[in-house]
């Protein structure tokens, strides 16, 4: 029976080539259409330390990056032991003989990797050699990789022919090591190749190719795991006239720049973490005080404190609805894969000059280095919202009104005061109960502009639903469609709009019974919101660092199920 779905994980110490292995060979086995989803943890050192990093392959869609491994490639004796337990019965263990033994052979065999890579004369062949072993494994035509290789390495150098041909060398020897073992996954299934053009990418990459659709101007970022590389990526890629791209001193720097360039009619970005985003938060109430338009990107990581770094996690949804003091509500946009990052990134600068003011994206370290094919974005079909600019006589006054009303921008016609302190229609300080009643109504009511995107439902008529939000959309939605294959009744509700909620949806979630919500954080953060707005929502949560598994999710979900037809029938 051939595979339809194949999940490796490579193990061992930080500067290996974990990442290298497992990231060729989800882009090999793109390139010839199947759909591939890469996950990666690592410690938060420099170098060494222990590293994990998987790559799984199907002939349909990706939802997560799988529960059980069919092949583990073992780099050190502490990977094996951390690892082997998580080997399907039907699974191998390929583990570095020039390394360690195991003391149990069973179901695993043993390569040189180091030995192996120096006799094809390029000594940083090993991934190459792993990679070959495994195309014998299941059966992938060598064509696949060698395609790979020549298309990774011809780079116009003198040097190109030379590393190419190591390389073919080493997948050759790899496969040849694994025939000898005997060992066989059987044959993996041909790829169905996906309608349209595909991309690989990964969630940070996605969200800045989405923020320069938007049109973005102007980006200041300071260094934090894991979102430095949208940094990186800004300065390589954010370049020509009226573009500026520049790294800060500290978030507090990043903040305060960015609300300037609001303020002079740029489209704004910056991106941090949480221990950043807490640094933030008199800009951004600045920014919600003064209705400057400007998005903030925060990857979450494990916290609180420093936490777990390169760890993932959803726990900063509570401080992004209030980041600054008083009544503030920050307007949230939560992607769920690596597809909507995109969309969200292009989409929060819409809600930022819709609305004007600050907008806050919540990603994940598990969306950020995970790399997957997604179909490429059409962006004539993409709808780019500018900003309402004031462009009349002098003497307007921007806040004197109880709702929105075009910017002015300074040089132009108009009063431009943007005032931290309350302030009249002009943006002059005042302290007026009466000024400060409609200033704090304006703004709220602004967020009205938002309230009206679209979601996702399936099976409406349920009492109980599940609703994810964020990174864990992938692996509830396996878990759902395992929970109704199980016979068990239960509805789908899914938004990346958090706040403010689409009116509908929130509508029908009221309706509910139960809404349950898996969620990666202690509290129950997102259930808790929902229950603040008149839904009867329980988290089902985890905070392990990793994401949900699915059939553990799945599990856990039928458990509460059972739980609720029990008292139904007591009752």
């Amino acid at each position: 029976m051939q595979k339809t779905d194949f999940v490796v994980r490579f193990a061992g110490e930080g500067g290996q080539g974990m990442v290298t292995s497992s990231e060729g060979l989800a882009e090999a086995a793109s390139n010839v259409g199947y759909y591939v989803q890469t996950f990666v943890t690592f410690p938060s050192q420099i170098m060494g330390g222990p590293v994990m990093s998987q790559a799984r392959l199907a002939t349909t869609p990706v939802l997560s990056s799988g529960d059980n491994i069919d092949v583990l490639v073992c780099f050190n004796e502490e990977a094996y032991q951390n690892h082997r337990d998580e080997v399907s019965d039907s699974g191998v263990i390929i583990y570095n003989s020039g390394d360690f033994e195991p003391d149990d052979l069973a179901n695993s065999f043993g390569m040189p990797f180091a030995d192996l890579a120096k006799s094809t004369g390029n000594a940083r062949a090993e991934n190459m050699i792993v990679l070959g072993a495994l195309a014998h494994l299941v059966s992938m035509s060598q064509s696949i990789l060698e395609d790979f290789v020549r298309a990774r390495f011809t780079r116009g150098r003198p040097n190109d022919e030379q590393i190419i041909s190591s390389n073919i060398v080493a997948l050759t020897l790899g496969r040849q090591e694994a025939e000898k073992s005997g060992f066989s996954l059987g044959e993996l299934a041909p790829p169905i190749m996906p309608e349209g053009e595909q991309i690989l990418v990964n969630g940070n990459e996605a969200i800045s190719l989405g923020a320069c659709a938007a049109g973005i101007g102007f980006y200041i970022g300071y260094p934090i795991s894991p979102a430095t590389s949208i940094l990186l990526w800004m300065e390589r890629n954010l370049t020509g006239e009226g573009k500026f791209v520049y790294q800060a001193s500290s978030e507090i720097e990043a903040i305060n720049a960015l609300v300037g360039a609001g303020y002079g009619g740029q489209k704004a970005m910056t991106a941090t973490a949480g221990p950043g985003l807490s640094l933030m938060g008199e800009g951004l109430g600045l920014a919600w005080m003064a209705e400057v338009p400007l998005v903030v990107v925060d990857v979450q990581r494990g916290g609180p404190s420093t936490g777990l770094p390169t760890k993932t996690e959803q726990s900063d949804l509570l401080m992004a609805l209030t980041p600054g003091h008083g009544d503030v509500s920050m307007p949230i946009i939560a992607p769920g894969t690596v597809e909507e990052c995109f969309y969200a990134g292009a989409m929060a600068f819409n809600w930022a000059e819709r609305y004007q003011g600050p907008v806050i994206m919540l990603s994940e370290h598990m969306l950020s280095e995970r790399k997957q094919n997604i179909p490429k974005p059409d962006l004539s079909n993409l709808e780019i919202e500018e900003r309402e600019t004031y462009t009349g006589s002098n003497g307007y006054q921007r806040y004197d009104s109880w709702e929105l009303s075009p910017m002015p921008l300074p040089g132009g016609p108009g009063s431009y005061v943007a005032n931290g302190s309350e302030h009249d229609g002009m943006g002059d300080t005042t302290h007026l109960p009466e000024r400060h009643i409609q200033m704090t109504e304006r703004r709220f009511s602004k967020l009205k502009l938002l309230e009206n995107e679209d979601y996702e439902s399936r099976n409406t008529d349920a009492s109980i639903a599940l609703m994810p939000w964020g990174g864990s959309k992938g692996p509830a939605q396996g878990a759902y469609e395992s929970v109704l294959d199980s016979g068990m009744d239960i509805g789908w509700y899914y938004t990346m709009f958090l706040n403010p909620l689409p009116v509908d949806l929130l509508e029908e979630l009221r309706e509910k019974d139960l809404v349950l919500v898996p969620e990666l954080n202690y509290l129950g953060q997102f259930s808790s919101v929902l229950r603040s707005q008149g839904v009867n929502a329980e988290s089902i949560t985890q905070y392990t660092g990793l994401p949900f598994k699915v059939g553990e999710l799945a599990g856990r979900i039928v458990e509460r199920l059972e739980q609720e037809q029990k008292v139904s029938i007591t009752v």
